[in-house]
């Protein structure tokens, strides 16, 4: 079976802690632990998320008095994939003796009239007071919005709409290689028409929805979306909470679910089985190999596999 799995941000460094290397390394040791179960009878890409992990070196940057201006995000992009798809492929390595393991830095396109360019909404960098926010927005140019702890820089999240380097990964697939790619939903770019230049852009992707889309191009049988929750609850959080287990599409539009956390996942699950009958779970990340059998999470099924 071949498998895409969208391993949450959250996963390698927890909500809370520290940014240091040895924490994340400690994190993905145990996320490897449990995505080995599955690549030992599946084909597996991995795509890992990079929020909170990008918001460090944008600060740094930021900061930076050597700089002209702050790197662009799709550069932090680049470099959050390579460091990240690094500890992954080493970990993998060393938990699936024999096994190719390639990590893959890869460009997400997206339209440069997508509306999100005019409505920044996703938080990027760490949190502070308002006064700070609005001397750093003065100073760069950016775009900042309070969160439910302090003021933020926001940026714009655009839909993606092709994966640049999908042959490669279907390439490396079909020699037996585990692939790890698209981290943080891919480096965002915009392609000239004419001649296929690729331009990197000042936004970030949702990792879920390219995980969506990539498992769509490379036909895969189940997406498969990690996180921090055993499934998705109706009424999250409320004295209603009720566990979703098994549900359509249409069904998971019926509901609200919050716009930061899990509404992305529920939307790239509906995506991805509405466009090609395939399957995708919602689940978490020590569950890997229950969820992707059926005995644990969400399951989304295409409209006439219920009833």
């Amino acid at each position: 079976m071949r498998i895409v799995v969208a391993l949450g941000g959250n996963a390698l460094l927890h909500r809370g802690e520290r940014p240091d290397a040895a924490v994340q390394q400690a994190n993905i040791d145990r996320a490897v632990t449990a995505l080995a179960a599955l690549a030992h009878d599946n084909e597996l890409v991995i795509t890992p998320g990079n929020d909170p992990q990008i918001g460090l070196p944008a600060v740094e940057s930021a900061a930076d008095p050597a700089l002209t201006t702050p790197y662009p995000l799709d550069v932090l992009g680049a470099q959050t994939q390579g460091v990240i798809g690094s500890l992954l492929a080493r970990a993998l390595r060393g938990a699936l003796p024999g096994r190719q393991v390639a990590a893959l830095v890869t460009h997400t396109v997206v339209r440069a009239d997508d509306p999100a360019f005019e409505r920044p909404t996703e938080f990027v960098g760490r949190v502070c007071s308002r006064e700070t926010a609005h001397v750093l927005a003065r100073k760069h140019g950016w775009h900042i919005a309070k969160d439910t702890t302090g003021w933020r820089r926001v940026v714009p999240s655009p839909m993606p709409e092709a994966v640049v380097e999908t042959d490669t990964v279907h390439a490396l697939l079909n020699s037996g290689t585990l692939v790890v790619c698209a981290g943080g939903g891919g480096v965002p770019v915009t392609a000239d028409r004419d001649t296929g230049e690729l331009t990197g852009v000042e936004a970030v992707i949702d990792k879920d929805l390219t995980a969506a889309l990539l498992a769509e191009e490379l036909k895969a049988d189940l997406l498969l979306i990690l996180t921090d929750v055993p499934n998705v609850y109706a009424d999250f959080g409320t004295a209603h909470q009720q566990p979703v287990l098994d549900v359509t599409p249409a069904q998971l539009r019926d509901r609200n679910f919050p716009e930061g956390s899990m509404k992305p996942k529920t939307e790239a699950a509906a995506r991805f089985v509405e466009r090609t009958g395939g399957l995708a779970a919602i689940g978490a990340l020590d569950a890997a190999y229950a969820i992707a059998h059926g005995t644990s999470g969400t399951l989304v099924r295409p409209e006439l596999a219920i009833g």
